[in-house]
């Protein structure tokens, strides 16, 4: 018999782990407390780019006449049809995840996982039936929640999570995002295609502001967001917010998080709205896993600490995806990675997670793609660098779509003219991050880049420009 491994946890990186350790040849057991997919799947990255597919539709529709479209007669958002699409999609994907580890000879067990001791843990179903199990080797892939702020706490109704966007039953007139984070870049695009009046309230100098995230990426976004009609406050942070009456009555004040030392106090000190969504972080899901059972310690709120190979401070149990926390990188694709390696080391391979080429996907519109360090980052650790910025409007394909709006930025290594990074914003530019990925974790130079043939007419063509100028041979940038 295999060795027996038990995944607790059926998100992007749990169900890779456990399908990774039977294809070794494991005798895998998965926990999940609610669907399988975990928060990118039910409640995150795939729920919020349906949505953002119909709001982009939408604006295509209302821009029909400069295609050459005429169309009769009203063009609206029918949300009860957009949550139906929503969850016959997230359906069938949960389907085919439960069909590959059904394929693979995983046992899923449904219900509350707890470690109760070295080499044991129970499932707890919602029926309150128990179960036993046994372990050789615990991948814990647990994940986050919304973070809570007491002084705003979440009702569902009109202080929302992000979870609570993605089931409501209705578009509101008006809805203020707190955080201009990733999540809360988003959904305000989103909502404002939809036809919602949005306005984005947040603590920092700039939206998005992650140091993987360049400067420049952020100005074309704040600037874009502006074109759609959104509100944004920087430097600003919200205190308080009354439900008393019909909406939200949402108090402000200057930031005392900013890095701007010249910020000053927001030019109104209350914001009324319908609802008001809080996207500012994630919580870890820790507290209740019987982690001290084994005497598994904790960082901070209950991040799990571990090395390269996934390992925790105890032997034989492995931690994966978000329940590392911000030390690491807190993406799904990330997590399913993780999962491999930890899987493999749980099976005795050697092997260790590298972060050195991972790629973000950013889904606003237009859309950020990124990946190694931004121009401060490089700055910042004294590199020398140069680096190079091309317009997505120099390129026919650009044009043709109607997707001008956009910049590819290149940061190349002084002396070897290597890819350190790439910085992209504008259509598609998640799917053409692909390439500068590659490019920066096989140690590629922008030569090598200028010199790669690009088909044309394509948005692709915008890494060889921007990879021909930081050669000193540009053609259209």
């Amino acid at each position: 018999m295999g060795k027996k491994i038990v995944v607790v946890g059926g998100g992007p990186g749990g169900y890779v782990a456990a399908l990774r350790a039977a294809s070794l040849g494991a005798d895998v057991t998965l926990i999940e407390k609610e669907n399988l997919g975990g928060t990118c799947l039910n409640w995150g990255c795939i729920p919020s780019k349906i949505m953002k597919n119909t709001a982009e539709i939408l604006h295509k529709c209302r821009k029909a006449k400069d295609f050459g479209i005429h169309l009769d007669g009203a063009v609206l958002p029918d949300m009860a049809g957009l949550m139906a699409r929503k969850e016959k999609i997230l359906d069938s994907q949960r389907t085919g995840i439960a069909g590959l580890l059904q394929g693979r000879n995983v046992h899923v067990e449904k219900g509350c996982g707890r470690i109760t001791g070295r080499g044991t843990a129970t499932v707890t179903a919602a029926d309150g039936t128990t179960t036993s199990l046994s372990w050789d080797k615990l991948i814990i892939a647990t994940g986050t929640t919304p973070m809570n702020v007491p002084d705003f706490a979440f009702d569902g109704k009109k202080i929302l999570s992000s979870n609570d966007i993605l089931v409501l039953s209705h578009i509101p007139e008006t809805l203020t995002i707190v955080g201009g984070g990733v999540i809360g870049c988003e959904f305000a695009c989103i909502f404002a295609a939809l036809g919602t009046k949005v306005t984005v309230v947040e603590a920092m100098s700039r939206l998005l502001p992650l140091p993987s995230v360049d400067t420049s990426t952020s100005r074309l976004l704040l600037r874009e967001m502006k074109k759609q009609k959104i509100t944004v406050f920087c430097d600003t942070v919200v205190t308080a917010c009354d439900t008393s009456a019909k909406g939200c009555s949402i108090s402000l004040s200057k930031s005392p998080f900013t890095d701007n030392l010249q910020a000053k106090d927001p030019k109104k000190d209350t914001l009324y709205s319908d609802l008001m969504a809080v996207c500012i972080g994630r919580t870890p899901l820790s507290s209740d896993l019987g982690l001290e059972t084994i005497g598994l310690e904790t960082e901070g709120p209950g991040w799990i600490p571990v090395n390269d190979r996934m390992e925790t401070g105890v032997e034989n149990v492995y931690a994966i995806g978000d329940i590392l926390g911000p030390s690491r990188v807190m993406l799904a694709h990330v997590a399913s990675h993780e999962g491999l390696v930890a899987a493999g080391n749980a099976m005795g391979q050697e092997e260790t997670m590298s972060y050195n080429a991972v790629p973000g996907a950013i889904f606003t519109m237009p859309e950020i793609g990124t990946v190694g360090v931004s121009e401060g980052q490089a700055l910042k650790s004294g590199m020398a660098i140069d680096t190079a910025s091309v317009n997505f409007r120099v390129l026919g394909k650009a044009h043709a779509i109607d997707e001008i709006a956009g910049e590819a930025k290149m940061v190349v290594e002084k002396d070897t003219g290597r890819v350190l990074g790439v910085h992209l914003i504008g259509a598609h530019a998640t799917d053409l991050i692909a390439e500068a990925t590659l490019a920066v974790a096989k140690g590629l130079t922008a030569q090598d880049l200028a010199h790669t043939i690009h088909a044309h007419p394509t948005m692709a063509e915008i890494m060889g420009e921007v990879a021909s100028k930081a050669v000193g041979m540009p053609v259209h940038g």
